[in-house]
């Protein structure tokens, strides 16, 4: 079985189609479950492989249990209220992981 470890340097992209047709290449950083509903924390990358301004991007996020090949499906979040409960479990995930690094030291 692979460490954990392995997979940290590891870092998954995808690439999403904005509305003006244009193509941006964004690093997952989580997917995060609120409220039983699963959201995926993307950051944007530019054509060399960095972000700049330290933006990030929130989505809704469905897989098809289905079907483990089908392409997973990414929804604007339209609500403020919904959207809000997203960058507050994203600040604690980020609490959390800043709280873990302290441990590992």
């Amino acid at each position: 079985m692979a460490d954990k470890k392995d997979y940290e340097n590891e870092e998954m992209t995808v690439e999403l189609e904005l509305d003006d047709g244009s193509l941006v290449n964004c690093a997952v950083i989580t997917i995060i479950t609120v409220e039983g509903k699963d959201y995926i924390v993307l950051l944007p990358l530019n054509e060399n492989g960095d972000n700049e301004d330290g933006e990030v991007w929130f989505y809704g996020y469905s897989e098809n249990p289905d079907d483990p090949n089908e392409e997973p499906k990414l929804d604007f979040i339209e609500n403020d209220e919904e959207y809000e409960k997203v960058v507050d479990a994203f600040d604690e995930y980020l609490d959390n992981c800043e709280f873990d690094e302290l441990l590992d030291e």
